[in-house]
């Protein structure tokens, strides 16, 4: 199993920045490093169903993002402490969500490709 834990949600301006990080852990991470999952983001807004954010490859020199977050929001990874970020600048009130990280094998938006979940981090973006 592998274990993952965001941080960094809380209350922002629009306008403003927040940082999330995604740390893992387990002892599956022995067997398969860190390093070898595409770790992604996704979101959930209240009466919303959960969306895709963005994925970073395995090396961290490779990423892609939904349209509503892209040029505003940047992922990021760091392999020698297992912690994935989500950098997220101009915030606007509908970026307001429970925002989950992830992990998987595929460099895809698909939820059910992705194995392991977080269990969030509250964003609230105030006008």
């Amino acid at each position: 199993q592998v274990q993952l834990v965001e941080s960094g949600g809380g209350l922002a301006q629009a306008g403003g920045s927040l940082r999330l990080s995604c740390a893992a852990s387990g002892r599956t991470l022995s067997i398969r490093t860190f390093s070898s999952y595409v770790m992604a983001w996704f979101r959930q807004a209240p009466g919303k169903e959960r969306e895709f954010v963005g994925y970073i490859n395995r090396s961290g020199g490779s990423t892609y993002y939904a349209d509503v977050v892209k040029g505003r929001f940047t992922i990021s990874r760091d392999n020698a402490k297992n912690t994935v970020y989500l950098q997220m600048n101009s915030l606007k009130p509908e970026d307001t969500a429970v925002y989950y990280c992830a992990a998987g094998s595929n460099m895809v938006t698909v939820q059910r490709s992705y194995n392991y979940w977080g269990q969030g981090t509250q964003v609230t973006v105030s006008s």
